[in-house]
C-alpha cells in the first residue's frame, strides 16, 4: 500500500508541475537566473512522474526510491526559500505557521520512500513484497 499511494502521489504531484507551475515558479530562488525557472519547474515534474512510475517495476523501485529521495533533497532549498522569504503559493498567501509546517513533511516523504526502497526487491528479482 505504501508503495502504491506514493506512486499515486508523485504521479499527481509530477502532473501538476505542468498544468499549474505558478505555485512551483513562486518557490524558486531569486539568485536562480529567471531563464531557469520554467524549466526546472518542468524538469522536477517530470522527475516525479518518473519516479512514481519507477515504483511499480520490481527492478526499478529501489532506484526510483533512492532517486525520489535525492529529488526531495534537491526541492527543499525551496522549501525553505518559501518558508523565509513568506512567498505565496502562486497566487494564494499561505499562513507563515503553515510555509514553516511544511518543512517536516518533506522528511516524511523522505522516510516513506525509504520505507519503499527498503523494502524493494533487490537485483530486479521478481518478487514484489509491498
Amino acid at each position: 500500500m505504501l508503495r502504491w499511494a506514493l506512486t499515486v502521489v508523485m504521479v499527481v504531484a509530477g502532473a501538476n508541475h505542468f498544468i499549474n507551475p505558478p505555485p512551483y515558479l513562486g518557490m524558486m530562488p531569486v539568485e536562480l537566473p529567471l531563464s531557469t525557472h520554467l524549466p526546472l519547474v518542468y524538469i522536477s515534474g517530470v522527475l516525479e512522474i518518473l519516479g512514481g512510475l519507477g515504483l511499480i517495476l520490481p527492478a526499478t523501485r529501489r532506484f526510483s526510491a533512492y532517486g525520489l529521495i535525492a529529488l526531495f533533497l534537491a526541492v527543499f532549498p525551496a522549501n525553505i526559500n518559501m518558508a523565509l522569504n513568506d512567498l505565496p503559493l502562486g497566487e494564494d498567501r499561505v499562513p507563515s505557521w503553515a510555509l514553516w509546517a511544511r518543512l517536516p513533511l518533506q522528511a516524511l516523504f523522505i522516510l516513506w520512500a525509504y520505507a519503499v526502497a527498503r523494502r524493494a526487491p533487490r537485483g530486479g528479482s521478481s518478487a514484489t513484497p509491498s
